[in-house]
């Protein structure tokens, strides 16, 4: 009896609070309960500080997390390792199962990283494709206006490691400084054109990319690190239940940056409900009955 009372503890399945976040942990919902485990849903528990403590401290036991923020868990933001899918996947499981005894499940291809969007009609006129193309735009004295947050324009994650990398330099009046850190607003503004902004700072899979067409540049040099979705589970969990593996490896691959854009498109834009959007993606999958 004890054997079968153990096996039938319950999984407890967190996410971010994010839209894509809330997505995601609705896969991985969702596909456990095919699968026939017992699920907790704790999904949009909050920001990656919150529910990676949940999970480290045993009060979680799977979420999905980005392979490139292992960097930052364990101080490793300047290993070229994390500016490669393989290796960034390989380097982040291989570093938490060593420490915390997490298992990092096959990631989607999907890479959700910062970007820089411009408006289609901008990027055709210019022959915008990549940053290079962007420096040239700049350096050239193209009229940029790009409305990107705070955190974005300041953040030597971001904006200035492009500068940087490129060659190129936004003066004050070329940026448009928007509260918060929501890219829908950006996106929004370099989409209409609002005080004649005409890029954007972007996630590369944000929802609003496959609403409005905006065109979002390659980065050829790989200042940004790699970030691909994938569930991380507590290891004596995945031992309880080893058939877990199988059907959210299933459930991930497909997911690519075009697949993820359309879904997120669902609850960012059009205000879907996560488990419903994520429902549907299942089953057309056939993961899901």
């Amino acid at each position: 009896m004890a054997c079968v009372a153990h096996a039938q503890v319950a999984v407890r399945v967190g996410s971010k609070a994010d839209n894509e976040g809330a997505l995601l942990g609705q896969v991985v919902v969702q596909v456990l309960r095919q699968a026939g485990v017992p699920v907790v849903d704790r999904t949009q528990l909050g920001p990656t500080s919150i529910v990676r403590r949940a999970l480290l401290n045993g009060d979680l036991d799977v979420y999905p997390e980005y392979t490139g923020n292992a960097a930052f868990f364990f101080h490793r933001e300047s290993d070229p390792a994390f500016r490669e899918a393989a290796k960034a996947y390989a380097l982040a499981a291989s570093l938490d199962l060593a420490a915390n005894r997490l298992v990092w499940l096959a990631p989607a291809p999907a890479d959700n990283h910062w970007a820089i969007g411009i408006r289609s009609d901008v990027a055709k006129r210019e022959g915008l494709r990549t940053l290079a193309d962007f420096a040239r735009w700049v350096q050239g004295g193209g009229d940029v206006l790009l409305a990107g947050s705070a955190e974005f324009v300041e953040s030597d994650a971001a904006l200035p490691a492009f500068q940087s990398a490129y060659g190129f330099t936004l003066r004050g009046d070329q940026l448009l400084v928007l509260a918060g850190g929501d890219t829908s607003a950006t996106i929004k503004a370099a989409a209409e054109g609002t005080s004649g902004v005409n890029a954007s700072m972007v996630y590369s899979t944000d929802g609003a990319i496959a609403v409005t067409g905006l065109v979002v540049l390659d980065d050829p040099k790989h200042v940004e690190m790699v970030y691909q979705p994938a569930p991380v589970i507590r290891e004596d969990v995945l031992e309880r239940y080893p058939a877990m593996r199988a059907p959210l490896e299933a459930a991930f691959r497909p997911l690519t940056v075009e697949v993820l854009r359309a879904l997120n498109a669902r609850t960012q834009i059009d205000g879907e409900d996560a488990a419903a959007v994520a429902s549907d993606y299942l089953r057309s999958q056939g993961l899901i009955k």
